[in-house]
């Protein structure tokens, strides 16, 4: 990735005022990048787009909705921009059993919006639609799923975004490739890292019991992932994105997963830090849950290999900064500064 191409570029990010929205929001400015975010308003308080003041840096912000097409094509007009990042998107499995609905609106039409927008502005040279590793179709096996397995979904989210997914391809080869505009997808590991605060999520849970003086409930400790943090599959995403840029072979689907031994289980996560955070517990869930995938991997051999693209931080590493990050959060310290210190870190750990 280089920092020089970013000085300047006009960049267009939906869902900047989300957790992973809110890093690439905060990276981007940092390299000198002019961002337009567009999305609702954060979904939680507290939240990463506030606590690192993240709007003070943007070009614009416009506060509204995917499924909003006519005032999504007026903000996309309006910033002319040459690289879209689209990750707004309803994120949650668990409430995508209970909205359905809003969660096809969302993460298929939403994405179809994005595309049609894209069509009508001449400036756009590359867009990366950020999906999920829970695209595949998962049959529950032991090794890592790549970027030619088939796409699938058990539950609404997971389905939605394989149907994103779809979109996407037949979006590149219908229209993007005769635009000369790269389209690609990129898909990502179980993603942590400071400033989540979104129920459902082992960490952000896991955090928030322990202010609280509780007990954390697991629903399922066997659950395997693919754990990585947050600048990971950012550190992807800037990397196709300025790769397509100039050159269109790269308009295809990405796994930015981490190495597989950093694919643990839910239990040896809560454990690891319930053993190094003094008063931390947990237990299972006892109550009947939505089903869930047991076990899901990520190969990321074509990114390795075409991109140069590889993980700093393993696990631990990982799990170290989120819950530093939270400290200096609940310390009162200036969270863009220590957001930023921690992008700089991690550029500077050499690849795994």
């Amino acid at each position: 990735m280089n920092r020089d191409f970013w000085r300047g570029k006009k960049v267009f990010v939906t869902g900047h005022t989300g957790f992973k929205g809110g890093w690439l929001s905060l990276w981007l400015t940092d390299m000198g990048a002019q961002v337009y975010g567009y999305a609702l308003a954060p979904a939680t308080t507290p939240n990463l787009f506030t606590t690192a003041k993240i709007a003070n840096r943007l070009a614009a912000s416009t506060i509204a909705d995917i499924r909003d097409a006519a005032t999504l094509q007026i903000a996309l007009q309006a910033a002319q921009p040459e690289i879209v990042f689209h990750l707004a998107a309803q994120p949650l499995v668990r409430h995508s059993y209970q909205a359905p609905v809003e969660t096809y609106a969302v993460n298929v039409m939403g994405t179809v919006n994005l595309f049609e927008a894209v069509r009508n502005v001449a400036s756009v040279r590359s867009v990366v639609n950020v999906t999920t590793d829970k695209c595949y179709d998962n049959r529950e096996r032991k090794e890592p799923y790549a970027e030619e397995d088939a796409l699938g979904g058990y539950d609404p989210y997971s389905s939605s975004k394989a149907c994103s997914e779809l979109v996407t391809s037949a979006y590149r080869s219908s229209f993007m490739e005769s635009l000369s505009v790269g389209l690609a997808s990129a898909r990502a590991g179980n993603v942590i890292g400071g400033g989540d605060w979104s129920n459902d999520r082992l960490l952000p849970d896991f955090l928030r019991a322990i202010d609280m003086g509780k007990t954390l409930v697991v629903r399922y400790p066997g659950a395997v992932r693919p754990w990585q943090h947050v600048l990971e599959p950012l550190s992807g995403y800037l990397c196709v994105a300025e790769r397509m840029a100039v050159d269109a072979h790269f308009a295809q689907a990405w796994n930015f997963g981490p190495d597989e031994k950093d694919a643990r289980s839910v239990g040896w996560i809560v454990d690891k830090l319930c053993r190094s955070i003094p008063g931390a517990a947990w237990q299972r869930e006892t109550a009947p849950q939505p089903h869930e995938a047991g076990t899901l991997k990520l190969d990321s051999a074509k990114a390795h290999k075409m991109l140069g693209w590889r993980p700093r931080w393993c696990l631990d590493t990982a799990l170290d900064q989120t819950v530093a990050w939270h400290q200096a959060w609940r310390g009162g310290d200036d969270m863009r500064a220590f957001s930023l210190a921690q992008v700089r870190e991690y550029l500077e750990t050499p690849v795994q």
